[in-house]
């Protein structure tokens, strides 16, 4: 079945992980334990992150290949537009095809020297994340996911723009989509309603991201122009130098909102691991534990 097919026929919702190449030996180790943990929940896929202009191209086509190989896993494997020609695209795209890997996930990317440095195009490359949905589908066999920014891309002008080029993608031949980091429900449910009432109706997955160090989530949320709950970021400030009170305060806070998120219709949760699973597995587990007993663990705290 494609992934599509998957994410359409399930009964049940989604459950998938994220995870990025590790540049060091110890950083492989690390990630191996993980996915072998995340292996045994038995997730709808795991994906893999594309560095920065393809910093990461052969880092990520290997570990999305050894999963493809030594794992039961569906490996996503992502790609982006920038910093590439439509040559080097098609060679990375065919890397993917050669490694087994048949489900991609497609971006227009970050510049190398960062999210809000000037986005220059390829010379020889494509513009839009929407040509490389095109470019992706018309080159074999492939599932092609893209992203969707449930605050707005903060490159766009206005909501108008922002659903318009989302739309693009969807007829550009996307089969589903992962958001971006978001910490407000209602951010994605406007985003869902919005792009349902342009036509479009592709499973859009949410990405839930456990906050459980304030200082590491507070430069995501700042590099994504993420809005990051006061109420929340007080706690964990309160926290700061009781490590596990930060853990708890993160995990509950992410349960409620992934809880919440699937009580009102979203199609599955994409969980960010940072190659360490224990948030995204107690997370999880705790969303699992709820589903079977509905009276049980949900919480008001994600608003």
């Amino acid at each position: 079945m494609s992934l599509r097919e998957v994410l359409t026929s399930r009964g049940a919702p989604s459950f998938s992980f994220e995870f990025f190449p590790p540049r060091t030996a110890d950083g492989t180790r690390t990630v191996w334990r993980t996915l072998r943990r995340i292996e045994a929940l038995a997730p709808t896929f795991v994906s893999v992150t594309y560095g920065a202009g393809g910093s990461s191209r052969d880092r990520t086509v290997d570990l999305a290949h050894r999963i493809a190989t030594e794992t039961t896993m569906r490996p996503v494997a992502h790609l982006t537009v920038v910093g590439h020609s439509v040559a080097e695209l098609r060679h990375i795209i065919g890397q993917y095809a050669e490694a087994g890997v048949r489900d991609v996930l497609v971006l227009r990317g970050d510049p190398p020297s960062g999210p809000r440095a000037p986005w220059v195009p390829h010379p020889e490359g494509f513009t839009h994340a929407h040509e490389l949905v095109s470019l992706v589908r018309g080159m074999g066999d492939f599932s092609v996911g893209v992203a969707a920014f449930p605050e707005r891309h903060p490159r766009s002008p206005d909501w108008d723009s922002e659903i318009r080029h989302f739309v693009d993608k969807c007829r550009a031949g996307a089969d589903y989509a992962v958001t971006q980091m978001f910490f407000h429900v209602e951010d994605y449910l406007r985003l869902r309603d919005r792009v349902a009432a342009a036509g479009c109706h592709v499973p859009i997955i949410p990405a839930i991201t456990p906050a459980t160090d304030v200082r590491q989530i507070r430069r995501f949320a700042e590099l994504s122009e993420a809005a990051f709950p006061e109420e929340l970021a007080r706690r964990l400030d309160e926290a700061r130098d009781r490590p596990a009170d930060a853990y708890r305060i993160g995990v509950e806070y992410a349960t409620a909102m992934a809880q919440r998120l699937l009580a009102e219709g979203a199609p599955g949760l994409h969980h960010i691991t940072l190659n360490r699973s224990a948030a995204a597995r107690d997370i999880h587990r705790a969303v699992l534990s709820a589903r079977r007993s509905p009276v049980a663990g949900h919480t008001a705290a994600a608003a």
